[in-house]
């Protein structure tokens, strides 16, 4: 019976396979100041398994990493070579709808960038009648002129 047992045990087949991660970029902000520290920092993430590229923009004091990596990862990474790191905290000046709000502008934020804020700190919108009436005067409106 304990052959038996063994043999069936050996001849199943189990997925010792884990699941793959999925492609994706991170963008990190690390301060360098020179060319070792871009070098400390890229070698650190260069080397880990599933990353694929790495390409580091010091003016922005940015590290963008493509490939199958875990994002939280590839930031201890950065972390253990003694630099302050911290998730890309920006996006684009023109995809936030308000972008001069006390919360989004930060003057060490690269130029074109503002802070990613979350709609719940973000001033509430009016409703319509309040919309239809301010964008009746607005400057966007072309049917604007003849009103005034």
């Amino acid at each position: 019976m304990g052959a038996l047992h063994y043999l069936a045990n050996f001849c199943t087949v189990e997925s010792t396979r884990t699941r793959r991660r999925s492609m994706q970029t991170v963008e990190i902000k690390v301060k360098m100041d020179c060319d070792g520290c871009e070098r400390r920092v890229k070698n650190a993430v260069k080397y880990m398994e599933g990353v694929k590229s790495v390409e580091i923009n010091r003016k922005q004091s940015r590290v963008t990493v493509n490939g199958y990596v875990d994002p939280n990862e590839v930031l201890k990474k950065v972390k253990n070579t003694g630099k302050r790191a911290e998730f890309w905290p920006y996006i684009p000046h023109n995809a936030v709808h308000y972008s001069y709000t006390s919360q989004a502008y930060d003057k060490k934020a690269p130029p074109g960038f503002v802070k990613n804020v979350t709609a719940q700190s973000l001033p509430s919108t009016a409703n319509a009648a309040e919309e239809r009436i301010a964008n009746f005067f607005s400057e966007d409106n072309p049917n604007a002129c003849s009103v005034m």
